[in-house]
């Protein structure tokens, strides 16, 4: 059993989830965000951040990341994200 933490853009969010569930359902131990992703909620700068706090300390956690990218979309929130794990 691993813990996998995904991550990428939360524009793909349905799919982030269709995924955490297959690999839920695979025996892992799946870590992902959930966050109102929809046109009448804006993200203040303060909560982007303590997003991207939050995302870093559910890295931490995990024993890999999962990088979804639809149609080969990495947005620079993802790439310090990977960047992240590397570290």
């Amino acid at each position: 059993m691993k813990v996998i933490t995904i991550c990428g853009s939360l524009k793909f969010q349905n799919e982030m989830l269709r995924i955490a569930r297959k690999m839920t359902l695979e025996g892992n131990v799946v870590i992902t965000s959930i966050f109102p992703v929809d046109k009448n909620y804006s993200v203040t700068p303060s909560e982007k951040e303590m997003f991207a706090r939050v995302h870093r300390e559910k890295i931490k956690l995990a024993d890999a990341i999962l990088v979804v990218d639809v149609n080969k979309y990495i947005g620079e929130s993802t790439k310090s994200e990977i960047e992240f794990a590397k570290s």
